[in-house]
């Protein structure tokens, strides 16, 4: 492409940036990290360095954000970039980056990153005499005076949109990628799908050397996003639909097939109930699961509340995650039955988070609790109770959910409480409700009668991997201190060998 291009056919509105000496990529590896959490992990290392790549996607799925992050987070790490925008104003683009906490004007003012804005003329696109060159004339200027190496072009479908013919689109959709090749830019373009001109953005498809999709579906009237790398020449990557969330700080996605097993930390945990523990010869493996089953007023939250307010006596961390009543509601039902969860939480040992199930879709709620995990490093974790998250969708989306919070969970070592709510007819048949009972370490369940007048409630150990266990069942009652066990109702052994 020649270098002298005529600039009469466009003018353009840019942000103009401050003088800045070059800052190149330091090393020459074959990608360029996005900086986007998760991202990176599905593409093996970031996208092609030097190289074009395109998402393609509809109205609402993300392009714009994660386009813009791309440029954002190179420019946080002193490397420079152009953003491209074609539909949206350079000054609402900064409006919405802030909103997610994004200050872009700083940047633009060091050098490290600027907006530019074309400003297309009608005449000249009427009467057909409209090229690229002048676009491509300023992109020249800005890459040399930022020495940039990153470049965004937002809706390029809309610049393919001015020129008439297929030929034209075709020849100038060349010039494009020929330019981009030329500067060894690492390029990422977005593009609507389903467009008119669908022939043309196919072409773009082909040329891309990464080419990832973003879409936006409603499913049990909640809204999803899921983005899938279609192809990356010279490079593996992985290659399934990934749950994509748009959060207070950017795009996140969660890669499923990247969670780890984890690792199994030996010892036991007390259970908070003396008699408990000795029926499973010394309480909970240490970061294993346990699924507590009962139907309504067994004593599920009791039991959860005293293993979690004698962890934090042991100055150990616990997060509490309420999908059934608020944190006063919580702290209120358990003070009258002799637990003070409120002095737990008065000296940060103790953290509760109360939320509806039906607020948001299985990602939101995932990238939340995976945050607050993170932030708040837990020894355990309670979900009360798992039956609610059925709310979030489908019994398919709740499998979901909690089998990937298990995961991670594992991963950091955490053991985990799961309480379920069954029917009194079924407690013991239908103890996890969806389908995770094969998957957790400890199982059980809590049930109640009333014979002659008279509240009963009993407990049964229905499995314990890696430690013998009772397989009696005990009755127990919930006192102004507590859950307090009897002795074993059923004669016989006691303690048997747990299954596998």
């Amino acid at each position: 492409m020649s270098s002298q291009r005529s600039q009469h056919h466009l003018d353009f509105m840019a942000s103009p940036p401050a003088d800045q000496s070059p800052h190149p990529h330091a090393g020459y590896p074959p990608k360029v990290a996005t900086g986007i959490a998760g991202l990176d992990d599905i593409l093996l290392g970031g996208l092609p360095k030097g190289r074009t790549s395109l998402v393609r996607g509809g109205p609402g799925a993300g392009k714009t954000i994660l386009a813009l992050e791309f440029i954002y987070r190179g420019a946080l790490e002193g490397e420079p970039g152009i953003f491209v925008t074609f539909e949206e104003r350079a000054d609402i683009l900064r409006q919405n980056a802030w909103a997610l906490g994004w200050d872009l004007e700083p940047l633009e003012q060091q050098g490290l990153l600027t907006i530019i804005q074309p400003d297309m003329p009608v005449r000249f696109v009427e009467s057909g005499s409209f090229d690229i060159g002048g676009l491509l004339a300023i992109l020249d200027g800005h890459v040399e005076k930022l020495a940039a190496k990153r470049i965004a072009v937002d809706a390029a479908d809309v610049l393919l949109r001015l020129f008439r013919s297929y030929a034209q689109r075709e020849e100038q959709l060349f010039a494009l990628h020929y330019w981009l090749w030329e500067q060894s830019q690492t390029a990422l373009l977005t593009l609507k799908s389903g467009h008119e001109e669908q022939a043309s953005n196919d072409r773009l498809e082909y040329l891309a050397d990464c080419v990832m999709h973003l879409d936006n579906r409603v499913a049990g009237q909640i809204a999803t996003r899921r983005l899938r790398v279609i192809k990356y020449r010279g490079s593996g990557f992985l290659s399934n639909e990934f749950p994509c969330v748009i959060t207070t700080g950017g795009i996140a996605l969660m890669p499923i097939t990247r969670s780890q097993l984890g690792r199994r930390i030996k010892g036991k945990v007390p259970t908070g109930i003396a008699k408990l523990d000795s029926l499973l010869e010394g309480g909970y493996l240490r970061s294993s699961c346990v699924l507590v089953g009962g139907s309504t007023g067994a004593g599920k939250t009791t039991i959860a509340s005293q293993f979690a307010l004698a962890a934090c006596k042991r100055s150990e961390r616990v997060l509490y995650v309420d999908f059934e009543e608020s944190v006063d509601s919580l702290t209120s039902s358990m003070k009258s039955v002799g637990l003070d969860l409120q002095s737990a939480v008065d000296a940060g040992q103790l953290k509760v988070i109360a939320t509806m199930p039906e607020s948001a879709g299985v990602e939101e709620h995932l990238w939340y609790l995976f945050q607050a995990i993170d932030q708040f490093a837990p020894d355990h974790l309670v979900v009360d109770s798992i039956s609610a998250c059925n709310r979030m969708g489908s019994e398919e989306a709740a499998f979901d959910f909690l089998v990937r919070l298990l995961t991670h969970c594992r991963s950091t070592g955490t053991t985990c409480i799961y309480l379920n709510q069954t029917t009194p007819e079924s407690a013991s048949n239908s103890i996890s409700g969806v389908g995770i009972s094969s998957l957790v370490d400890a199982l059980i369940v809590l049930e109640q009668d009333w014979p002659a007048d008279e509240h009963r409630r009993r407990l049964l150990i229905i499995k314990s991997r890696g430690c013998r266990h009772s397989h009696a069942y005990h009755q127990f009652q919930i006192t102004d201190h507590g859950i307090e066990i009897a002795e074993t109702e059923s004669r016989g052994s006691a303690q048997q060998e747990a299954g596998p």
